[in-house]
């Protein structure tokens, strides 16, 4: 358990444009490390599968440390530092909702992100479970020390 944990808080490059995240293409990904939201522009924009999780994590510790609620409008990423506010549009119905990252996962490796119960209703996935998504960083959350 403890080598997963020293992986997982491996000093890896982030966010480098390989022109490939999960199998999608990033080749026009702007980067910026403003700590600010920028209306309308977002600092990072990726495409991909979301999927969402909810009661058997409701009322626990989340990587972060924050208790999670699976209705809240929360979000799970593998690299994304906690407090990260990202836009995620269902790229199937248009719909749309902000969620802040204070999770890890998804560790299905075809998922580019766990949404919250909550965050899922927003965007109409509950009855399918899964949907492609858009994902726009709108400020960076600050890296752990």
């Amino acid at each position: 358990m403890s080598v997963l944990y020293f992986v997982g808080c491996s000093a890896a490059a982030r966010f480098t444009n390989t022109g490939k995240e999960n199998g999608t293409s990033t080749e026009n990904i702007s980067k910026s490390t403003s700590t600010s939201i920028a209306p309308g522009k977002a600092l990072l924009t990726v495409e991909g599968v979301a999927s969402f999780y909810s009661y058997g994590f409701d009322k626990k510790k989340t990587a972060s440390g924050e208790i999670f609620d699976k209705d809240g409008l929360t979000a799970a990423h593998r690299e994304f530092p906690f407090g990260t506010i990202l836009r995620v549009t269902n790229l199937t119905n248009g719909k749309d909702v902000t969620v802040t990252v204070n999770d890890r996962g998804p560790f299905d490796k075809s998922r580019i992100i766990d949404l919250s119960e909550g965050a899922a209703r927003e965007i109409g996935m509950i009855q399918d479970g899964t949907t492609k998504v858009k994902i726009e960083v709108l400020k960076w959350g600050q890296s752990p020390k």
